[in-house]
């Protein structure tokens, strides 16, 4: 009889700790969060805004168009033939593949688990992140806006 009274206890603690969940799991409220009063310095360190990611397919095409146009060529290949064609190719796709890592490497930068720590980076790293920018908290979508007086905010993707 003891025995069953200690596993209704175990069930009962059990369900009670199911039904409360993870306090560091919680998400956050669809609320705006300030990041502070004006967005003077926002995405001053890129080079190209937007999402504040790079675009890939363009530099390749760019760097594509230098390679093929470059003078001179690399010797014996003086002309414009198959090889030369492939080497442009080959030293663009390297430029495109460590393009497609650096924006890899920014999108889990733009991920967090609590909105403290959204708020703290975004904070240290203004010139770093473009307007329009998403930015993923304990898995809820904001979005790096400015708010009617300028403020520099966190907002709700979907309200």
């Amino acid at each position: 009889m003891r025995r069953t009274g200690l596993n209704w206890n175990v069930l009962v603690v059990a369900a009670v700790a199911a039904g409360m969940g993870c306090a560091h799991s919680q998400r956050p409220e669809s609320r705006i969060y300030v990041i502070s009063e004006d967005a003077h310095g926002v995405g001053t360190a890129l080079g190209t805004g937007g999402s504040g990611f790079r675009n890939c397919e363009a530099e390749e095409r760019e760097c594509y168009d230098e390679c093929w146009n470059a003078e001179p060529r690399p010797y014996p290949h003086t002309k414009k033939d198959g090889w030369y064609r492939e080497y442009c190719t080959r030293e663009c796709r390297k430029l495109y593949n460590e393009c497609e890592k650096s924006n890899e490497q920014k999108a889990r930068e733009l991920k967090f688990s609590r909105m403290d720590e959204a708020v703290d980076w975004i904070r240290n790293h203004k010139a770093e992140v473009a307007l329009g920018t998403v930015v993923i908290i304990a898995g809820v979508a904001f979005v790096l806006t400015t708010g009617g007086s300028g403020a520099l905010i966190l907002a709700p993707l979907a309200l």
